[in-house]
């Protein structure tokens, strides 16, 4: 039996702005599995990238619960919720979002400071991961010194500093040619099986989608036929 690590239950979400109002999702239901690989496919607002958000507490649901590890999120205090994606929780995007003053090294070094690591240990995690992404040879490099393929990779190294349950990906080959996209989907692959981690990707890329272990496909704030299964 599989091993349950998020469930995302009747969850909606509608924007209002004055007397406009905008629903993205309707009654989302979905179990994400310990280090399994899911892919959530769907054109352009269709409400995969808000889906997304609120499992990672970046947005909140209008209505419905996400439960981690059997503990809803949104019954948690600011405090709590910050702790939890801290230490469980790990985000890659379309824009890699590195800071552009410190090096590779520093970038992926820093969520573990921030998460109270201490700087010896920190820099050692973040080496050993640069290593893992093979990017040993970039370590004191400057994203502007670095390609975009291996801008995403840093990236990733620094998802992963926190030794994270859950690694959510919006778009993550987005800006990416064919060959450093296919390159970081196989390394997510890679890091997926091999560290235990489970990682959800949002894509509208029903090709590279093929590679992860499970596909769901989101249209008009709704999940496939099979969510959750």
């Amino acid at each position: 039996m599989q091993d349950i690590l998020l469930r995302v239950e009747n969850v909606s979400k509608t924007y209002r702005e004055g007397k406009l109002e905008t629903q993205v999702l309707t009654g989302v239901d979905l179990q994400v599995y310990r280090g399994e690989q899911l892919a959530i496919v769907g054109s352009s607002g269709s409400g995969k990238s808000t889906l997304l958000h609120i499992m990672g507490t970046l947005d909140k649901p209008s209505s419905g619960s996400v439960l981690l590890e059997g503990e809803d999120i949104y019954a948690m205090g600011a405090k709590r919720q910050a702790e939890l994606r801290s230490a469980s929780l790990g985000f890659i995007y379309q824009f890699h979002h590195l800071l552009p003053e410190f090096s590779a090294i520093e970038n992926v070094a820093m969520p573990a400071r921030i998460a109270g690591v201490d700087k010896k240990e920190a820099f050692e995690r973040a080496e050993a991961l640069l290593e893992r992404v093979g990017l040993s040879h970039r370590l004191q490099h400057a994203p502007s010194e670095l390609s975009g393929g291996e801008r995403q990779r840093t990236a990733i190294a620094r998802a992963l500093i926190n030794q994270p349950k859950l690694v959510l990906a919006d778009e993550p080959t987005g800006n990416l040619d064919a060959a450093s996209g296919e390159a970081v989907y196989g390394l997510i692959r890679e890091l997926a099986s091999s560290l235990g981690t489970a990682f959800v990707v949002v894509t509208h890329d029903p090709k590279l989608a093929a590679r992860m272990d499970r596909q769901l496909t989101m249209v008009s704030g709704k999940l496939s036929a099979g969510a959750g299964q």
